[in-house]
């Protein structure tokens, strides 16, 4: 229990007749406080991770779900450590919830791993079902069911506007996380690609700040190269310094979201991940009300955006095509 919901539960009990009374009539009309777990896989204090809960707290009060009214919420932060989101994926679980939002891979592995019974669901996922979680798309079969974060073949169009922005690239550092499924579907795919636009591929692992450090500077000793940020929690939590590694070592950079361009990287194309959390809410409403989530099919991100920043592009000598500038959602200066 956090320390603001120990506080809260105290008050609730000390604070008299005029604070039990609500909950005691509820309890009356027999409306049942639902239990909600939270898993996120970034962490607490990180870049969007208090506004993607938002979205989802959001989402949930649309539908008539209040934290605190009819549904009390457990959150729990990976913060980009799978064996931390695996000890709290257990600790959810032993809560009793009625259901988990398990939001990137790492939540989504330690909540499978801690039930196949708790419904979840999951978002911000690339394969579901080439990872196992659901039987298909179409029915998910099982006690999971959620909100896929893009495809595979996603990566391929990163590469793609690397070359665009920046025709002089040989030579591509694809930052992805090694050790998951996600981290090597983006490589190859992204290495499917590669030989036909004539770029040289090298996997950098985003273990931690060290191992990022070290490979980018590595990578930079050699020109004509850039990089390719695909998405993990690893690379949101240490999304500001590989922004200031690309600008220190001039590589230009293409990433998985946008809220790293507003930060200063320079090029982004994916999904609304605030999108993607507020999305679930609808799903959770749903489980809350009877349905399961092997009969709740399995649904893609409904838009993709690009941004581009131009500050960055000019602190690295590049001129942004005006193909490239046509086709963008944001362009910021």
């Amino acid at each position: 229990m956090s320390g603001i919901r120990r506080r809260d539960f105290v008050i609730l009990l000390g604070g008299g007749a005029a604070a039990a009374w609500p909950l005691a009539a509820r309890a009356q009309q027999g409306e049942r406080v639902r239990r909600i777990g939270v898993l996120m896989s970034v962490a607490a204090d990180g870049p969007e991770g208090q506004a993607r809960l938002a979205a989802f707290l959001k989402g949930l009060q649309q539908l008539g779900w209040t934290d605190g009214r009819n549904v009390r919420i457990d959150q729990r932060w990976g913060a980009g450590d799978a064996e931390r989101a695996r000890r709290y994926a257990a600790e959810l679980v032993a809560l009793g919830p009625d259901v988990i939002l398990a939001s990137g891979d790492h939540s989504v592995l330690a909540s499978r791993q801690a039930s196949r019974t708790v419904p979840i669901v999951f978002t911000s996922i690339a394969d579901p079902v080439g990872t196992g979680y659901v039987e298909s798309l179409a029915r998910p079969g099982g006690n999971m069911t959620g909100f896929t974060l893009f495809e595979y073949s996603t990566s391929a169009k990163w590469l793609e506007l690397l070359k665009e922005i920046a025709p002089g690239v040989k030579r591509a550092g694809v930052i992805r996380e090694s050790g998951t499924a996600t981290g090597t579907g983006f490589f190859a795919a992204i290495q499917a690609a590669a030989q036909a636009l004539g770029v040289e591929l090298s996997p950098i692992g985003v273990g931690d700040a060290g191992e990022i450090e070290g490979s980018i500077a590595a990578f930079a000793r050699s020109p004509n190269g850039g990089l390719i940020v695909t998405g993990s929690a690893q690379a949101v939590v240490h999304s500001d310094l590989i922004v200031t590694l690309a600008a220190r070592h001039k590589l230009p950079a293409v990433y998985f979201t946008r809220f790293i361009v507003a930060a200063g990287g320079l090029i982004s194309y994916g999904p609304d991940f605030l999108d993607l959390h507020r999305r679930p809410a609808a799903y959770v409403d749903l489980i809350l009300k009877g349905a399961k989530p092997a009969d709740l099919p399995v649904q893609a991100p409904t838009k993709y955006e690009l941004l581009i920043n131009l500050k960055t592009a000019k602190a690295l000598g590049l001129d942004v095509p005006t193909s490239v500038l046509a086709r963008a959602d944001q362009v910021l200066e």
